[in-house]
């Protein structure tokens, strides 16, 4: 594709400069560290809060390690990707209204080139992102509560990957599809109201993208059945490539409207 290692030369650089490869890692990472330092010290945060009525006794549940980490996940789900999308919705829709994919439209780029940079760029913010959260969430979970196996934590975090990956190609399909505003509606309205939707009613399915966060945590506790496993995982990198190819057709579709 022309032009694809100038336009992810451009897009690192952008990155880097706005400090997206810090901030957002270092959301991971406090959120990470946040669910087994709260849970194990939950006692004494009460104790310290203080106005407990007199013999009040709070029974804490016994926890395992794949239990804070399904923890852990949950606000991934929540406020870490709420930042992501957040970051990066308007990728391509902001430089489209403000004129500046002119400047790379008449250029002999591809659009195919263009989508793929911002990708793999956002991808590449993900990746390092779950990494730090992870390995935040792990250390503290290990240090308080126990051990992982090595394998299969490998594979629970390559599965949110995947999922991450899916969130971030169905972002950039919206950001060139619409406008700023009515992509951040819509992709906002698909990841989180398909998570609603699953956390309601997902018990009549067993294959969905939205299920591989939490299969990735019954990968460790052993308890997955790998058949739905396997089909949810295929299914979402089908969906992955759809939304690539919708987003690069959808760039071209929306070239005219480009701002000069």
């Amino acid at each position: 594709m022309n032009g694809l290692n100038v336009l992810l030369q451009k897009e690192f650089r952008e990155a880097w400069r706005s400090r997206k490869f810090l901030w957002i890692p270092l959301v991971f990472a406090l959120i990470g560290m946040s669910e087994p330092l709260t849970n194990f010290y939950m006692m004494d945060i009460l104790e310290a809060v203080g106005n407990m009525p007199e013999g009040f006794e709070m029974l804490m549940p016994e926890l395992v390690p794949a239990d804070l980490l399904l923890a852990t996940i949950s606000q991934f789900q929540l406020i870490g990707l709420l930042v992501l999308m957040a970051s990066f919705v308007g990728s391509i829709s902001k430089e489209r209204s403000s004129g500046l994919a002119t400047l790379l439209y008449v250029r002999p780029i591809s659009f195919g080139a263009f989508f793929i940079s911002k990708f793999l760029v956002i991808s590449t913010v993900g990746f390092v992102s779950i990494v730090a959260g992870f390995t935040a969430s792990v250390y503290y979970t290990v240090v308080l509560y126990g051990k992982f196996e090595i394998g299969t934590l490998l594979a629970s975090v390559s599965t949110y990957f995947i999922w991450l990956l899916f969130v971030i190609a169905l972002t950039l399909m919206m950001s060139a599809m619409f406008n700023t505003v009515v992509a951040t509606t819509c992709a906002f309205i698909v990841i989180f109201v398909g998570q609603i939707l699953d956390g309601l009613v997902g018990t009549f399915w067993t294959i969905s993208p939205w299920k591989l966060p939490s299969y990735g945590v019954q990968l460790i506790r052993g308890t997955m059945e790998m058949p739905h496993y396997w089909w949810s995982l295929a299914i979402t990198i089908v969906l992955i490539v759809i939304c690539i190819s919708i987003g690069v057709f959808s760039m071209n579709k929306n070239a005219a409207m480009t701002k000069i």
